[in-house]
């Protein structure tokens, strides 16, 4: 991205969303020593460029159609994302079998479960099977299929066959956005259809995401919040969705609170 064109103050901003994913009006007024209705300046003025998309307290790299680079997206909100994983391990015994799809939280999701044992993992995440294949207690099963370079996921036919082979206790969902009915969106179609052999053939889906989820935008649909049993996330202010979580009998997990 050129930002010659840019105050220096701007380019920083830049700079520092594509480091971590996201930026906050109150950090960077703190950063820069300016106040933060400055800050608001300079974030209206990105995001009126289409530099950045604007969310509550501050902004992201736009998302569009294209999904961010899968390093930035792994320190977007890391340290909730930890809270997740370890929440979503504790619900998950020893001796279980099950699925676990391709995403920066799913991938929290296998850190937290490496002190479980006798687990049987099924993943067309090769990040997950790479980290998990060296414990000998764990049996781990990597799909077929095409393999995106962008972020190691396996996609594609072949891996909707392999994954109908199975009916599992768990499966560890991630998406790259919730819309505020409950939807559920990614990026990639084919990816999409792999989440979807994955909820239908497992007994119990848990859908690991972060709060920064209901503030993006992705153009296919995988499904509805009311198809898992447990939703896992930070923090869940967006009103409809928890009507639609009570409603359709999702547990609810909040980590922050």
């Amino acid at each position: 991205m050129d930002t010659s064109f840019l105050l220096p103050r701007h380019a920083e901003i830049l700079a520092l969303a594509k480091e971590h994913g996201r930026v906050l009006v109150d950090d960077l007024a703190v950063h820069f020593n300016v106040t933060p209705q400055t800050i608001r300046r300079d974030l209206n003025d990105l995001c009126e460029r289409r530099l950045l998309s604007r969310i509550h307290g501050g902004a992201l790299l736009p998302s569009g159609i294209e999904n961010m680079e899968y390093e930035a997206r792994r320190k977007i909100a890391a340290e909730e994302k930890r809270a997740i994983g370890q929440a979503a391990a504790r619900l998950i015994p020893d001796r279980a079998s099950l699925f676990v799809n391709i995403g920066t939280t799913t991938e929290a999701v296998s850190d937290a479960l490496l002190d479980h044992d006798g687990l049987m993992v099924i993943t067309n995440n090769i990040n997950v099977a790479n980290r998990m294949r060296v414990y000998p207690s764990f049996e781990v099963i990597i799909t077929g299929g095409v393999v995106r370079g962008s972020d190691g996921g396996v996609v594609g036919e072949a891996a909707v066959d392999f994954i109908r082979q199975f009916k599992v206790d768990f499966a560890v969902i991630g998406v790259s956005a919730i819309d505020h009915d409950g939807a559920l969106y990614d990026f990639d179609f084919r990816e999409v259809k792999v989440a979807q052999a994955i909820i239908a053939n497992a007994r119990h889906v848990i859908l690991v995401s972060d709060s920064t989820k209901f503030e993006r935008s992705a153009p296919v649909r995988i499904g509805h919040i009311s198809q898992v049993g447990t939703f896992i996330t930070d923090a869940c202010p967006v009103r409809s969705v928890r009507d639609v979580c009570r409603d359709a009998d999702v547990r609810l997990i909040e980590t922050a609170k």
